[in-house]
């Protein structure tokens, strides 16, 4: 018997992600499984933006990643300087089809086919203070646990089915 069930309601596609948006996280992701980063997507952070990708390196280093699928897209965009504040390194990440000098210098920036991602050009660092580098991660492992919760209850399945 199932519990709960949350089969229509998966916060990770919500509607507001295009195609071509997700064709590019998976690409990222891809990468970043590689470069042995923790990946989030949709991560709502304490200033209430949500952050398109949060990673977590082996080091520890926090990552936010911004999927822009278009020159419009990008210049619509006035928030990403918010994620600043919760990350040590802040990164665009496109596709072959959006001009990569449009993304600011001061920005890394990957490029994504959805097989895969390539780092162009690398992040500058900007080390969190102590307690907000905390409050991030408890974040980012208080989400993770929530989504794999509901991930595990999302699957009908009871334990006398196992």
């Amino acid at each position: 018997m199932t519990r709960v069930s949350i089969a229509n309601s998966n916060p990770l596609i919500d509607g507001r992600q295009s195609a071509r948006a997700m064709m590019v996280r998976r690409g990222l992701q891809i990468l970043l499984t590689d470069m042995r980063h923790a990946t989030l997507p949709e991560l709502a952070l304490a200033n209430g933006r949500r952050a398109d990708l949060v990673t977590v390196s082996e080091k520890g280093e926090i990552w936010i990643i911004e999927i822009k699928t278009s020159i419009e897209d990008f210049r619509v965009d006035r928030k990403w300087p918010d994620y600043r504040a919760y990350c040590d390194r802040l990164f665009f990440a496109t596709h072959k089809d959006v001009p990569l000098e449009i993304f600011p210098e001061d920005c890394g920036l990957l490029l994504s086919d959805g097989y895969g991602a390539h780092l162009m050009r690398n992040a500058p660092e900007h080390r969190l203070p102590p307690a907000t580098r905390k409050a991030v991660m408890l974040n980012f492992a208080r989400a993770s646990a929530h989504r794999l919760t509901m991930a595990e209850w999302a699957t009908g399945r009871t334990f006398d089915e196992m």
